[in-house]
């Protein structure tokens, strides 16, 4: 088997593949996520680039190894959203995604010897539910700081299922990564049995 190295901090990234069996190490890529965010770039181009910086990064420091990246952007009313960097930030973010659709672009990328050898992108559509501020005041004194490393301020998985009213999409892809087509990919690859 192939050597399979995640570049990526994500912990439930991490969490996804090793519920499916899946060995591998962890090396986060050291990239600079704003210089892909191009004005006008759309989100599908935004999310493929990154994933793509992420595992060719760690390709060139691991030319024996097969690294997957990963990330998403979240696209709102046309433009495109950041992490929030406080719970101020958030809270305003989360009133004006409430009761109104957005999109999620998950994308990967497998790189091997500094070369991109796979890529995939899914498209999720959320909806949120029309929630009280008494409601995203609890949401946010219950989930504290951790949700900060979520794009929209939310993890699916968890309480933040309560957010919304239903999603369109692959539930992997939302919570960060699309499983089921990295694993065919990683059986491709050989690194995980066929």
């Amino acid at each position: 088997m192939n050597r399979l190295i995640l570049a990526s901090a994500s912990k439930i990234r991490a969490a996804m593949l090793a519920n499916a069996g899946v060995a591998f190490t962890v090396v986060t890529a050291d990239i600079n996520e704003d210089e892909a965010k191009i004005k006008g770039a759309g989100a599908r181009d935004v999310a493929m680039d990154l994933a793509c910086r992420k595992a060719l990064a760690v390709s060139q420091a691991q030319p024996g190894a097969l690294v997957l990246g990963a990330d998403q952007v979240l696209e709102f009313e046309g433009n495109l959203l950041s992490k929030s960097p406080d719970m101020d930030v958030l809270a305003a973010l989360l009133r004006r995604l409430r009761g109104k659709p957005h999109a999620l672009v998950t994308a990967a990328a497998l790189a091997r010897g500094g070369q991109v050898v796979w890529r995939h992108v899914e498209e999720a559509r959320l909806f949120m539910r029309n929630f009280s501020d008494g409601f995203l005041a609890g949401y946010l004194a219950r989930e504290g700081k951790g949700v900060l490393s979520s794009v929209g301020g939310y993890r699916l998985e968890g309480f933040g299922a309560q957010l919304f009213e239903r999603i369109e999409g692959d539930y992997f892809a939302i919570l960060g990564l699309p499983l089921l087509p990295v694993l065919a990919a990683l059986r491709k690859e050989g690194a995980i049995a066929p």
